[in-house]
């Protein structure tokens, strides 16, 4: 489903653990990283969808999390054409997508990538809110930047700004194992 844009309808989701880091997952057979997100179905609201989501991508259930904010509004990325599919040409232009950050109130063995007969993720790993963009996907660094930006302040509502007008390198992460048990650290 497509508006009359060429914008797919979508939502990506940011999981925040109990120090604020959040979560990052690797997708399945290759180097990048990013947050979850998936379609919005024709009748589905955001946040049904964001919930189905946040299940088949990374097996959590409504009960694991609490949502602190959202995007006020779509954020929108367009694809390379090289990356569209050849029937979609000429209508597809990208995705509009509402963003949410979550709250892990569960544990983080609640996460499983496994949940889902088709997986998005063979890794995952905790990391500072604002860390270098450079392992997401280029065409959609700006995108993540100003989720990133506007969420934060549901993140720190209890403190002062804590934005960086830079995004630092990725320290303080921890490594855990990927769905073939192979330690995962690092890019």
């Amino acid at each position: 489903m497509l508006d009359k844009d060429g914008f797919r309808p979508n939502v990506a989701i940011v999981i925040a653990n109990h120090r604020n880091q959040v979560f990052w997952g690797k997708r399945i057979r290759e180097h990048s990283w990013q947050f979850p997100q998936g379609g919005i179905n024709p009748g589905e609201s955001p946040e049904a969808a964001m919930y189905r989501e946040l299940h088949e991508e990374v097996g959590l259930r409504p009960e694991h999390v609490q949502i602190l904010g959202r995007t006020r509004d779509w954020l929108r990325y367009e694809v390379p054409s090289s990356w569209i599919k050849r029937e979609w040409r000429g209508n597809y232009r990208g995705q509009k997508q509402i963003w949410y950050l979550l709250r892990l109130v569960g544990r983080d063995a609640d996460l499983n990538l496994r949940a889902d007969a088709k997986p998005e993720f063979d890794a995952w790993r905790w990391t500072d809110y604002w860390v270098d963009l450079e392992g997401v996907i280029e065409f959609k660094r700006d995108v993540y930047k100003n989720a990133l930006i506007e969420l934060e302040r549901f993140l720190h509502s209890n403190r002062p700004s804590m934005r960086r007008d830079r995004f630092h390198g990725a320290r303080g992460l921890e490594s855990h194992e990927g769905a073939d048990g192979e330690s995962v650290t690092g890019r």
